[in-house]
């Protein structure tokens, strides 16, 4: 019953409430699930991303490159050394073979560093991982150097810390001082 009010008049008037069949009205509720069902899988697939595969049922894959195929350097990998490696050089060689980099020309790097590449491998670094490539060679070279990469041109080096230069320096005076004064 509807209720017109229009200033002292009251009204009542009553309007038949017609209720129209909707188009899709099913008497199988199989038919309402088998909906339902869609619609949830419609909205499913809209949340995988555009950079996002389906390849299965439940599963999708990310279409991107991996951080390890964007840099290079990052791969993480485990090795042991063949017997045929012996200097530091040789393992840094040896660490970039497939990698991508190779190391810089003796001629271009610097006499500190040409002596870094001529020390024999320690026992504890022929067996290496699971770590990153960088941080394979950062062990290699050790503290008192760091890593210097081009990846412009692909190529790896190591060049001196400079306050490693300074520590080093710092304590051999003392120990020059301290032989001095022994002498006296």
């Amino acid at each position: 019953m509807l209720r017109h009010d229009a200033g002292l008049n009251t009204q009542s008037v009553e309007l038949p409430f017609i209720m129209k069949r909707s188009v899709f009205y099913s008497k199988h509720p199989v038919s309402l699930i088998a909906i339902g069902v869609a619609g949830i899988c419609t909205f499913a697939s809209m949340n995988l991303q555009a950079k996002d595969r389906q390849v299965g049922r439940y599963s999708s894959l990310a279409t991107t490159p991996t951080e390890a195929q964007t840099e290079l350097l990052a791969t993480t990998m485990t090795l042991r050394f063949p017997s045929r490696i012996q200097t530091v050089g040789e393992a840094a060689r040896y660490l970039l073979q497939r990698s991508g980099y190779r190391l810089a020309r003796v001629e271009s790097i610097g006499p500190d560093t040409v002596a870094l590449f001529a020390l024999p491998l320690p026992a504890v670094h022929r067996s290496l991982g699971p770590m990153m490539l960088r941080d394979a060679l950062e062990m290699l070279a050790g503290s008192a150097f760091h890593l210097v990469q081009d990846p412009v041109h692909r190529l790896v080096t190591f060049e001196r810390c400079k306050t490693q230069q300074v520590a080093v320096q710092d304590s051999r005076t003392s120990i020059e001082m301290e032989v001095a004064q022994d002498d006296d």
